[in-house]
């Protein structure tokens, strides 16, 4: 069982992360959020990053965990955009500051368990020097994809966006 303290640590920090730039919540607003003294948190997180870096390696994790397979192109793209859309702002706001770093190693992440889950059973006959160039590109093509949404201030429905591509199938085989 998880601990409450830590829980509720991140929680509180999702919440505000959603409100507002993560270089606007200090570790006094996530204290006060959720009604503990600041020595509690350190005794959790080390700063504010470290708990950044733990609540995306868990959405990466929780991420897996909810897609052990991925049998088609449309449940890899929604896989990715799962992961991306749980806190959508909370999301934008890591992009958009210190700790984006840590984001793109973890959406990176993301889209390699995707496009190797995904692609990795039709590539068996394929040369492994080839395989990792098709798993390569097609992983940089998801990440790519995803970081110019980004860029754009996430304003398209990036869903649709992924939903496009498998129409016009741009070099996925589909199952």
């Amino acid at each position: 069982m998880p601990n409450f303290t830590r829980r509720a640590i991140k929680e509180s920090f999702l919440k505000l992360l959603n409100q507002r730039p993560l270089n606007q919540i200090t570790v006094k607003d996530i204290v006060e959020d959720c009604g503990i003294n600041r020595n509690s948190f350190y005794y959790h997180f080390s700063d504010l990053p470290a708990l950044v870096e733990e609540i995306m390696a868990e959405r990466v994790s929780a991420m897996v965990e909810n897609h052990p397979t991925v049998d088609s192109v449309q449940e890899g793209s929604d896989a990715i955009v799962e992961f991306v859309m749980h806190n959508k702002r909370a999301i934008y706001h890591i992009y958009n500051s210190v700790s984006r770093d840590v984001f793109e190693r973890h959406l990176m992440e993301v889209c390699r368990y995707v496009v190797t889950t995904y692609l990795d059973g039709m590539l068996e006959e394929v040369e492994e020097a080839d395989r990792d160039a098709i798993l390569r590109f097609h992983r940089c093509a998801c990440f790519g994809s995803v970081i110019d949404w980004l860029n754009g201030g996430m304003k398209d429905d990036v869903s649709d966006y992924f939903r496009r591509i498998r129409q016009l199938r741009l070099g996925l085989p589909e199952k």
